[in-house]
């Protein structure tokens, strides 16, 4: 375990095997880590770990690794399957934090909620002044990028918000779940200009890195909101400054940034200075799934499925289970 996880999970794994896990809250070192797994069968994988070729090269006993996330993008897939290597996940105890999350991120952006507190913390605050005005949900425009779980809880809890719910997924969802979430498709060009927010729920692949470039943000109408509380590498925080810079974004939210994505090897090594200095921002620390008891079960779903391979059952939520056929 490269990161800490709650006393029970601990006990429980400990049941089956010798642990060695990060005592504090920051993770193992990649030369640590790579250290505790060259002897190990299974590893808990977290957002701070990147499995490649050669972590898993230098790890020859893993069988498992249990991915105590949702999106997997920072542990290879292939290079697991062709080293044999089962990879788990956690498909669906992320969703509802994450789509709350962006709902508060969009009300906190609009509502220039981030500028008000320190406006209030400076000391000068003397009762109510005609400043900070903003934007609002209600009867807003919304436009989700992405209908998968995140995305269609997202639309869900913006039914309470009398505005327009639009969105755009490669593939379309069905006639019946659009009407249950009240959600029109629209063709991206058309989501970018018609939205008065936006927010991403995709993946991160290869196709949507930086989908949130030059040319998007300026296809968007003047003063749109973006909300980011999927993948950092899904925007290119340079181009979202520079739209800040001149207006065409009205402000910029975030849960993930570009430095996150271990597994790029051009990676920014921190987020872009431009973006804490604006007033325009509403930034968190990747703290989209942060609810105790839901982090709970999240380390307790990839404890079992660690404890079901290592017992000769089959986990539930297999990436590649093609490992397990061979």
């Amino acid at each position: 375990m490269p990161n800490w996880i709650e006393d029970e999970t601990l006990a429980r794994l400990s049941a089956h095997g010798d642990v060695v896990t990060s005592e504090g809250r920051d993770p193992l070192a990649d030369d640590e880590l790579r250290a505790a797994c060259a002897d190990a069968s299974a590893l808990m994988a977290f957002m701070t770990e990147c499995v490649d070729r050669p972590f898993l090269d230098a790890c020859p006993k893993l069988k498992i690794i249990a991915g105590a996330l949702k999106g997997f993008d920072n542990l290879d897939q292939r290079a697991c399957t062709d080293a044999r290597v089962l990879l788990t996940y956690v498909p669906n105890l992320l969703t509802e934090p994450t789509a709350e999350l962006a709902i508060g991120l969009s009300i906190a952006l609009a509502r220039n909620m981030r500028a008000g507190d320190a406006h209030l913390r400076s000391g000068t605050f003397a009762g109510w002044r005609p400043n900070f005005y903003g934007g609002s949900l209600q009867g807003a425009t919304v436009g989700i990028i992405g209908g998968g779980a995140v995305g269609r809880e997202t639309m869900r809890l913006l039914s309470g918000f009398r505005g327009r719910r639009i969105y755009f997924d490669e593939n379309r969802l069905d006639p019946t779940t659009e009407k249950a979430l009240d959600a029109q498709y629209a063709p991206l060009d058309d989501l970018t200009r018609l939205s008065d927010f936006i927010i991403l729920a995709l993946p991160l692949t290869d196709q949507t890195k930086h989908i949130v470039n030059v040319s998007f943000l300026a296809a968007m109408k003047q003063g749109t909101y973006l909300v980011n509380p999927a993948r950092g590498s899904l925007v290119d925080e340079a181009a979202v400054v520079e739209a800040l810079n001149t207006g065409r974004l009205a402000g910029y939210a975030a849960d993930t940034f570009e430095m996150e994505d271990w597994h790029r090897p051009d990676r920014p090594r921190q987020v872009h200075p431009a973006l804490l200095a604006c007033d325009q921002t509403v930034l968190t620390p990747h703290i989209g799934s942060a609810v105790s008891e839901v982090r709970r079960q999240i380390a307790a779903e990839a404890a079992d499925e660690i404890i079901a391979f290592l017992s000769g059952k089959r986990p539930r939520h297999a990436v590649n289970p093609e490992v397990l056929e061979t």
